[in-house]
């Protein structure tokens, strides 16, 4: 998404497992306040440090999930491990598929 706080608290189903892989960088005060009003900790974290790293989904959300992980620096090494996977997955599939013709497999090689 790339938008601190932009998935609201609410819009989460109760008792759902959220992660949130989202990376943003906080530096305008007035946003600051608006994302840590209820969390005076992590404000004034964020006035010592003058930036605060939160991801997409409103703090809020402890609040109304069963479990919830931020993971400030992303996933990285293993999204595109588990991305490549599943497109090796997908390629063979595809190419065992009756309906892939032996001129779409050429094509789609260059």
């Amino acid at each position: 998404m790339g938008k601190a706080g932009y998935v609201e608290a609410d819009w989460i189903k109760p008792g759902a497992t959220v992660i949130d892989v989202g990376t943003n960088r906080v530096t305008d005060l007035k946003e600051a306040e608006r994302l840590f009003r209820n969390f005076p900790d992590r404000l004034e974290k964020f006035r010592a440090k003058g930036s605060a790293l939160i991801g997409d989904v409103h703090p809020r959300r402890r609040q109304h999930c069963r479990c919830a992980h931020a993971r400030a620096r992303g996933v990285g090494p293993m999204t595109i491990a588990m991305l490549m996977s599943n497109t090796v997955k997908a390629t063979r599939l595809r190419r065992a598929s009756p309906k892939f013709s032996a001129t779409q497999s050429t094509a789609s090689a260059r």
